[in-house]
C-alpha cells in the first residue's frame, strides 16, 4: 500500500489540520473533530449539519461554508461520527431558528444523529432530520436498512443551504430538503475496489475484466458483477436503473461524480453519455456537475445522480456559495 499519509491513525486529524490551514474561512476542531463556518452562527438563521464517515471528501467538511452546511462531523475512516460531535456541532451552530441534520441512510449515522437530535431537544435545541436515501442499486446493504444515501446528499445540502440563508424557518428549510431527496436517484458502478488505510489492501476483490454495477460508497457489494465494458454501456446501466426507478423528463440537475481514482477525462466521457441518454428520453441536463464530491477514498468508477428539477430548486441550487469544494456566485 502506497498512501500520503503520515501514520494510519493520524489520518483524520493530519488531514483536517490541513483543512484548516488551507481554508480560514473555517474554523476546525481537530480534537473532536468538527469543521464549522469561521463566522459563527447567524441569528435567526436555520443551522445546517451533516457528517458521517472520512474518505468522501469533499463530503461533507469540504460543503461548509456560506450557502450549505454551517457544521460537518467527520468520524473515523468509513465509521460513522459520534453523538457527542454531532451535539456539539448543534449546539454551535444554532442561532435561535433550530438546526437541520442531514443524515446519509447508513445505519449508524442514523442511529447516532437520532441520539444526538433527543439530546439537543433536552437542551433546548430544536432539531429536524432528513433522511437521504437516493441510491437505487440495492434495497438493502451491509450498512442500511433501505436505500442508501450518495450523491443527493450534495443536492440536499446545497440547496436547502440556499434556503436557509434565505431566513427561512426550519419547517421550510426541511421541506425544501426532502423534496430534493424525494426527487433525486443515484446509481454507481466500481472498476476498482478501494483501499482503507487500516486495512492496507483492496476491501473487495474485483478482476481486471470486472465492474461492479451499483457500487456503495463503502464498498458495498452492488446488483451484480459484470464483465467490463465501454463507457457507454456502463452508463446506460446506470441511467436505465435510475429511469426505471424514476422516469426521466424534463429539466434535471445531474451529477457525474468520481470515486475518487478516475480521471476527469474519463467523468466527462460519461456524461456525454448521460447528456446523449437523456436527450433520447426528451430530457435534459439544465444544470450539471462532474467531478469528485462524494468519493469512496481511491476507488475507480463512478455515480450518476439525477434530480427533477423545478422553478424553486433551480433557484436554490443557482443561489450563491462558498464552501471548499463548491463555490460560485460570489
Amino acid at each position: 500500500m502506497k498512501k500520503l499519509i503520515n501514520g494510519v491513525d493520524s489520518v483524520v486529524p493530519d488531514a483536517l489540520r490541513g483543512l484548516a490551514a488551507a481554508h480560514p474561512g473555517l474554523r476546525v476542531d481537530v480534537d473532536n473533530q468538527i469543521v464549522m463556518r469561521a463566522s459563527g452562527p447567524r441569528p435567526g438563521k436555520v443551522g445546517l449539519v451533516s457528517g458521517g464517515g472520512s474518505g468522501h471528501e469533499p463530503l461533507h467538511a469540504g460543503f461548509v461554508g456560506y450557502g450549505m452546511l454551517d457544521a460537518a462531523c467527520p468520524g473515523e475512516i468509513f465509521t460513522s461520527p459520534v453523538p457527542d460531535q454531532m451535539i456539539a456541532a448543534s449546539e454551535a451552530v444554532n442561532g435561535g431558528a433550530g438546526v437541520l441534520h442531514i443524515v446519509k441512510n447508513y445505519t449508524g449515522d442514523v442511529l447516532n444523529f437520532e441520539m444526538a437530535a433527543e439530546l439537543c431537544a433536552e437542551e433546548g435545541v430544536e432539531v429536524a432530520s432528513v433522511l437521504v436515501d437516493d441510491d437505487v442499486a440495492v434495497q438493502d446493504s451491509l450498512y442500511t436498512a433501505g436505500r442508501r444515501g450518495t450523491g443527493a446528499t450534495l443536492f440536499v445540502e446545497k440547496i436547502a443551504g440556499a434556503m436557509a440563508e434565505t431566513g427561512a424557518p426550519l419547517a421550510e428549510v426541511t421541506r425544501v430538503a426532502e423534496a430534493v431527496d424525494a426527487r433525486s436517484r443515484s446509481f454507481g458502478v466500481a472498476l476498482s475496489a478501494c483501499t482503507t488505510p487500516a486495512a492496507g489492501k483492496p476491501t473487495f476483490d474485483l478482476k481486471d475484466t470486472e465492474v461492479e454495477l451499483g457500487i456503495g460508497i463503502h464498498g458495498e457489494p452492488g446488483r451484480a458483477r459484470s464483465a467490463m465494458r465501454g463507457a457507454r454501456e456502463l452508463v446506460h446501466t446506470a441511467m436505465d436503473a435510475i429511469d426505471e426507478d424514476m422516469p426521466v423528463s424534463g429539466d434535471n440537475l445531474v451529477m457525474v461524480n468520481g470515486m475518487g481514482g478516475t480521471p476527469l477525462i474519463e467523468l466527462y466521457v460519461a456524461f456525454a453519455e448521460v447528456s446523449d441518454y437523456l436527450a433520447g428520453k426528451g430530457a435534459r441536463a439544465a444544470r450539471s456537475l462532474v467531478g469528485n464530491y462524494v468519493t469512496s477514498l481511491d476507488m475507480q468508477g463512478f455515480s450518476v445522480t439525477v434530480c427533477r428539477l423545478d422553478d424553486e430548486l433551480t433557484r436554490l441550487w443557482d443561489a450563491p456559495v462558498e464552501t471548499p469544494g463548491l463555490r460560485w456566485g460570489r
